[in-house]
């Protein structure tokens, strides 16, 4: 849901907020004036809040007595009711902040008690008109007279209504064709054209991969900023769309299925199933909009979480079965990092208990920084194949997960409705390096940091310097600076930096290949454990340095792919030789329409996706896909879209399944609903309508 706030004019607002405040010992009058205050300028300072203020002490200072004088209010008690006011505008405030940032209301700065009770009856399903009339939406009247007779149609849902049939909304209508090169979408200049709400774009980036979301971290100021381009309902904004392109047309396209991600706490840490009747209600509504599956977590800190090898998997049967009663196919994805601490994460789930023991023992078996800071987020790939978890090597412990999963879940492996296992193979989930962990103060765009220097990973660099003839060399980079370094800022990274000389290009090589080594043992278990199911991993994009010569941030990630060579080349041929699918995530705005400035970091996600997507294609390796911020509007859709079915591709390339993030009752709510059943149509090749304007 996308509720769209009312514009006022100067005098509404001073009128607003010149409401006199009401006797100090009725606490319910109070609270509300102090609200209004609070509303209509935090600081004091807007509008005529200061006569307002004037008036206001007045009114506390002075009051009738029975027998018509007046009297003075003790001090001590004036101060206190200040107190208490001031105590409530800071309350109402960070009610406000967090309505804008974490709701989708789009609050103007001085928004009044009307403006939040307007938002929260649009969230609840009802229309809202200028005057304040209010009423359900599903007993509006066709073409309402809103505005001094100007005919407008509103859209708008009910969060408990679910559709039964797929008929498009009455305000729809009917889409023309898309055009067949980017002149003739130039050339027809669309006007009087609703601009969609804003973006979650515009706002901070949750997910739950930290280098996915980290492009917003560095913004003090991302979650009071919008574009231009939010809307109210009831006072449309017409603009001239001169700039603006019209959408392509879908219809006839590859059938790409949609999957979305189930939250990150849909199974408690008990493994219990939570809140199963709001879940069937959530599955309902992506049923009804054909939604081909779900994606589930299965994480490994829940279901091993006490003793090696007892696993616990009763809530993940018991969501498997409510799934496969709503005919949906399920993605699970082999979770062995923890959860919590990364940008996008709202549960807390560590490591099983048994291996935090030994890791305080022995610290070694999770990743170290050149300053010895430990990463327990996921274990080292160091101790793949060393013993050192109860007489387990770390390969063997992630290979009997997965094959109890497979014993398990066997019979929803044989209906096929477990359609694709995606293996966890580091930080969040996916192949890289722990390089810009928030926990150690890294900040977008830091070039982030090596991670080898566990004793484990140290005894593999030495061998090799040692076989190599180069003893010496058994150590990492000492001129790569810190966290949040620039490349130019140090000796090694920077144009001509110690990278591409004979130790940097070994250190490297080394360092890269452990990343393609520990993937290849894991995905070779993997095919055993899951024969005859597809198997894929994810890649995370690491893009900001990228038009740097020596992309820093990917060489930290453990991706060697500067200037002069192709890093992702190896890692598809890997991928290619057990059969696995590659799952690419990267921020999906365009270089033209995103909020956050990359040229500042010489960032090019672009070009990035372009590399990864043309190695995997080259060997003709699927590609999934999912969107790594937040998405409920069009223009986010309509990026997700182009970059799933790239319109000039000779060759008609497209991504194999993409996966929606993330399931919440924000998704199923109101506009954000339709715009979801929009795009769930487009990437599946069916002909859809477009929003009446």
């Amino acid at each position: 849901m996308a509720p769209e706030m009312q514009r006022y004019d100067t005098n509404e607002d001073d009128e607003e907020m010149g409401m006199d405040v009401k006797e100090e010992d009725d606490d319910d009058d109070e609270e509300k004036n102090a609200a209004m205050h609070a509303m209509a300028g935090f600081d004091g300072v807007h509008g005529s809040s200061s006569s307002n203020s004037s008036q206001h002490h007045q009114q506390y200072q002075e009051q009738p007595t029975p027998g018509g004088s007046r009297r003075c209010r003790p001090l001590e008690e004036k101060e206190r009711t200040k107190l208490r006011e001031r105590q409530r505008r800071a309350i109402t405030a960070k009610i406000l902040a967090g309505l804008r940032r974490n709701g989708n209301y789009n609050l103007r700065v001085r928004a009044d008690i009307n403006d939040v009770i307007a938002a929260l009856a649009r969230e609840a399903g009802w229309v809202v008109l200028p005057d304040g009339t209010t009423f359900p939406s599903r007993s509006q009247p066709h073409g309402t007279d809103t505005a001094g007779g100007i005919l407008t149609t509103m859209v708008t849902s009910s969060s408990s209504h679910i559709p039964t049939q797929h008929t498009p909304p009455a305000s729809l209508k009917g889409m023309p064709s898309g055009f067949q090169n980017t002149a003739d979408q130039s050339a027809c200049q669309v006007k009087s054209v609703f601009v969609p709400i804003s973006s979650p774009y515009d706002s901070s980036s949750t997910t739950r991969s930290q280098t996915s979301a980290m492009v917003a971290d560095g913004r003090d100021t991302q979650n009071d900023t919008f574009l231009a381009g939010s809307v109210d309902s009831s006072d449309k904004q017409v603009v001239d769309m001169h700039t603006k392109l019209q959408e392509r047309d879908f219809a006839g396209t590859p059938y790409i299925p949609v999957y979305v991600m189930l939250p990150l706490g849909v199974i408690n840490m008990k493994s219990e199933l939570v809140d199963a009747d709001g879940l069937v209600k959530q599955l309902r509504v992506l049923k009804s909009v054909n939604v081909d599956g779900v994606m589930v977590d299965c994480w490994w800190g829940i279901v091993e979480a006490n003793a090696p090898q007892e696993y616990n998997w009763n809530g993940y049967k018991r969501l498997f079965q409510v799934v496969r009663e709503h005919k949906l196919k399920i993605k699970v994805v082999m979770s062995f990092h923890e959860c919590g601490g990364n940008i996008g994460d709202d549960v807390c789930i560590p490591l099983p208990h048994w291996v935090s023991e030994i890791g305080r023992s022995n610290p070694d078996i999770y990743f170290t920084d050149r300053a010895g800071r430990r990463n327990p987020e996921c274990l080292s790939w160091g101790i793949d194949k060393e013993r050192v978890l109860r007489g387990r090597t770390a390969v063997e412990v992630y290979f009997d997960y997965m094959r109890s999963f497979r014993v398990e879940f066997d019979e929803f492996f044989e209906d096929g409705i477990i359609s694709m296992v995606e293996v966890g193979l580091g930080p969040c989930g996916e192949l890289r390096y722990p390089s810009n962990p928030v926990k150690h103060g890294w900040r977008y765009p830091g070039v982030g940091e090596f991670q080898c220097y566990d004793q484990y990973l140290l005894k593999s660099l030495r061998k090799v310097a040692e076989a190599r003839g180069h003893s010496f060399w058994a150590r990492g980079p000492d001129n790569a600076g810190s966290y949040n370094s620039q490349p130019q800022e140090t000796g090694y990274f920077c144009d001509g930096g110690d990278y591409d000389g004979y130790y940097g290009r070994f250190f490297l090589n080394w360092y890269s290949q452990v990343l393609v080594d520990h993937a290849d043992r894991l995905l070779s278990l993997a095919k055993l454990a899951f024969d005859g199911t597809c198997i894929a991993a994810k890649l995370s994009g690491i893009h900001w340095w990228y038009k740097t010569a020596s992309h820093a941030a990917e060489l930290t990630a453990g991706f060697y792919n500067p200037s002069n060579r192709d890093g992702y080349v190896v890692i598809a041929a890997m991928l290619k030789k057990h059969g696995a699918a590659l799952n690419f995530k990267c921020a999906e705005m365009s270089m033209l329409e995103q909020a956050v400035d990359f040229s500042e970091a010489l960032g090019d996600p672009e070009g990035l996706a372009w590399q990864v997507l043309n190695a995997a294609w080259d060997v003709s390796l699927p590609v999934c896909s999912e969107n790594a911020l937040l998405c409920h509007d069009i223009g986010g859709y309509n990026c997700l879209l182009e970059k799933a079915k790239p319109l000039n591709d000779p060759d008609g390339k497209h991504i194999f399944a993409f996966t929606y993030l993330r399931l919440s009752p924000l998704l199923t709510d109101g506009q954000n609903y339709m715009e979801f059943e929009r795009f769930v149509k487009r990437m599946h090749g069916e002909a859809v309508l477009e929003f009446q304007s």
